[in-house]
Order: structure tokens, then C-alpha cells, then sequence
């Protein structure tokens, strides 16, 4: 005799097909947000210096991070519609090379100082791909406009 259990799931996994990705263009990129696929050009890349903390009262990078402080890079990507800071993490800062095309899996907006910044976490991928055939379009920078949380009282 089988289970309810047992006769549901040949069904369910004919229906857990994986969805094919949603991209989107930088320009409906907003505050807050995850969950982004997008395609850019690398505009340009600049190497952040790491602070470990130390220097603020707290433990050093080395005793709570074994391999050594993390690398940090602020790359100006995007596409036809706008561009965007990115904030490349370790490996991602060798893929981030001025002039290269990337695809973006999984990104989400961090807030810095009240201006936007694309981030790709441990749950997103970064991935090189062939030269894409768009000029990035640096009038529209989105990481230019500064945001402000408003708290509306009832």
C-alpha cells in the first residue's frame, strides 16, 4: 500500500523545474532590493584598502578571518540604460577588469552612505562572458543619487 506521501512526490519533481532567469537593465535597479541578473560592461575598477577593525577598538581582521583581510574592489558597471557602483569581494575582484562583460546572478542592493551599490553575496555568482555589444551609459548613475529613509507617522 502506498503512502500519500510517496504518490505526491513523482509529481512534484516533474514540476520543480528550474526557472530560467529574469535579467533586468540597470536603470530599474532600486533601493533595497535582491535578487537582480543583470549583464554589464566593467567601466572601471579601483582597489578599496581593507580596514580590519582594529584600529576601531575591536579584534584584529587576522584572529576572526584566517585568510588573511578581505580584498575589496569599487567597479562602475552597467549597461545602455545606467551604471551602478559594484562592490567586488575577494575573488570577484580578478573577473573585474576594466572593459570586460560580466554576468550577475543573484545580486542585491547594499545601502552606503545613503547611495545605492550592487553586491553579490555567498548566495550569487559573478561570471565572465563574451564582450557584449552596448556602450555603458555613465549619464545615469545611480550610485550618484542619494537616498534618505523617511519614517511617516500615523
Amino acid at each position: 500500500m502506498a503512502t500519500p506521501a510517496a504518490a505526491a512526490a513523482p509529481s512534484t519533481a516533474a514540476t520543480s523545474e528550474k526557472k530560467k532567469p529574469v535579467f533586468v537593465k540597470a536603470e530599474s535597479l532600486k533601493p533595497e532590493t535582491h535578487g537582480h541578473n543583470l549583464t554589464v560592461k566593467v567601466v572601471d575598477s579601483n582597489a578599496v584598502k581593507a580596514t580590519g577593525g582594529a584600529n576601531r577598538g575591536g579584534r584584529s581582521s587576522a584572529s576572526l578571518n584566517p585568510r588573511g583581510p578581505a580584498r575589496l574592489a569599487e567597479c562602475l558597471v552597467g549597461d545602455e540604460t545606467g551604471c551602478i557602483l559594484f562592490t567586488a569581494r575577494n575573488e570577484q575582484v580578478d573577473m573585474m577588469k576594466p572593459g570586460s562583460t560580466v554576468i550577475l546572478r543573484n545580486a542585491k542592493i547594499d545601502m552606503f552612505k545613503g547611495a545605492m551599490r550592487l553586491a553579490v553575496d555567498k548566495w550569487g555568482r559573478v561570471e565572465v562572458t563574451e564582450p557584449a555589444d552596448f556602450d555603458v551609459n555613465q549619464e545615469n548613475n545611480l550610485s550618484l543619487v542619494e537616498y534618505e529613509l523617511v519614517n511617516v507617522e500615523e
